[in-house]
């Protein structure tokens, strides 16, 4: 398991209004390349934030879903209450909280950090949760976000995506 964040050093936002937007859709799909997941998850902009916060999260999700359209990859979405009511236990919990509960879940030795990482570990363990439960009750599929054209089967796994945060499970 692999997991982390992308930091962009100022000098390079404010080089061109894509160059962020750019990096994450190139690293999306190093990391598709390189572990060839059958479905990412990531987490629903919510409104809570301040409207330029939003937007920037809105930016960096449309490149997450265009990385997984042009690799044909399933995306599903999860609110931030309903990743934390899943791996925490209460929808409301604290990133403290939610760490703490990625690293016992995961049986990690130290506290995953930085907190958004540990944000895209809880997305992609909501989302096993989720598949699980499905799978055992016989459930219909989900919706899943708009697919492109299939391809290749896959190796199992899935990354997870939450902010500019990246985890593979």
């Amino acid at each position: 398991m692999r997991y982390g964040s992308l930091h962009v050093n100022a000098q390079r936002q404010k080089q061109t209004a894509g160059a962020v937007l750019h990096d994450v859709h190139e690293l999306l799909c190093q990391l598709i390349a390189e572990f060839a997941p059958t479905v990412m998850a990531v987490e629903s902009v919510f409104t809570a934030l301040n409207m330029r916060t939003a937007l920037r999260l809105a930016e960096v999700r449309g490149v997450v879903l265009l990385a997984a359209a042009q690799h044909g990859i399933p995306v599903f979405s999860y609110s931030p209450r309903a990743v934390k009511a899943s791996v925490a236990g209460y929808g409301q919990a604290d990133k403290r909280q939610v760490q703490t509960m990625v690293r016992a879940l995961l049986g990690l030795r130290e506290l995953p950090e930085p907190c958004d990482a540990a944000d895209a570990l809880a997305v992609a363990l909501c989302h096993l949760q989720t598949e699980q439960v499905r799978v055992r009750f016989g459930l219909p599929d989900p919706q899943a976000l708009p697919k492109a054209g299939r391809r290749a089967p896959r190796k199992s796994g899935m990354v997870a995506v939450t902010r500019v945060s990246l985890a593979r499970i």
